[in-house]
């Protein structure tokens, strides 16, 4: 690699287009291409093999690893050249084949990973899907089109997502996992159909949630898939219970939104 401006290092076989915008200390590997409105922030390494194309931003301290394709045009047939985005935070690990398309003009036209998210080898987010912070993606973890997914969320490998579908936070997937249905916040889900086996409560354990917090959304888990309510009156009993135990005001929130359902 050689070095440009007193710190920026290209490898002399990688391509940058002259319009493209680097902090001075990024680093692109060799034969990787960077394209015409690509913005890259300070300290993020770009592996050999690269290729960031489209509008795309890429924050700070971010570690992207050969073969990747960023930004790229959706694989959606209505798209017709719109100037649509790609928005990647800071401290992001993107391992080795992901694909990250950019959004499209009929949803918010961007398509975003949030901050300090891990996401493993061949995964792929569709056009106009939501990130949010401190998500693992294992291997193969497939989303389609406009799928939105919480805080600390975390997709066991091979995990598929239906377009439209939300995953809430903090919860976890198995391998091989198929969702039609939205996976509400806290919930262990599984399977082909997916089904819901608890709660995350290890997980929930190592980011500090209380004895007392874990033991409420375990109650409310048990409102939600146990009691025999509908789905609309075990939100209206969960809310009963948010007064006493803020953490359940989200689950709240979320299954107001449950316009496909959630996996029961």
């Amino acid at each position: 690699m050689h070095r440009e401006n007193g710190g920026l290092m290209i490898h002399p076989t990688a391509i940058v287009h002259p319009n493209a915008t680097l902090a001075s200390d990024v680093e692109v590997g060799a034969y990787s291409i960077i394209g015409e409105h690509v913005e890259i922030g300070a300290g993020t390494v770009i592996g050999p093999h690269v290729v960031i194309n489209g509008h795309t931003r890429i924050g700070q301290h971010n570690r992207i690893f050969q073969f990747c394709s960023l930004g790229e045009i959706p694989q959606d047939k209505k798209y017709a050249g719109e100037p649509t985005r790609l928005e990647i935070g800071d401290h992001n690990t993107i391992r080795e084949f992901c694909t990250f398309n950019l959004g499209t003009a009929q949803d918010v036209g961007v398509t975003r990973l949030g901050n300090h998210n891990w996401i493993m080898a061949y995964v792929h987010l569709a056009h106009d899907c939501q990130i949010g912070n401190n998500t693992i993606f294992a291997n193969n973890s497939q989303l389609a089109g406009h799928v939105t997914v919480g805080d600390y969320a975390i997709l066991g490998g091979f995990t598929v997502v239906h377009q439209f579908v939300r995953i809430g936070a903090h919860i976890i997937t198995g391998m091989g996992t198929i969702l039609f249905q939205d996976v509400p916040p806290y919930v262990l889900a599984s399977g082909n159909p997916c089904a819901p086996h608890g709660i995350n409560s290890e997980g929930l354990k190592r980011r500090g949630f209380s004895s007392a917090s874990i033991m409420a959304i375990k109650r409310a888990y048990k409102t939600l898939y146990r009691s025999g309510l509908s789905l609309d009156e075990a939100r209206q009993a969960i809310q009963l219970q948010v007064a006493e135990h803020a953490e359940l005001q989200p689950l709240v929130e979320f299954l107001a939104g449950a316009e496909r359902g959630v996996v029961r």
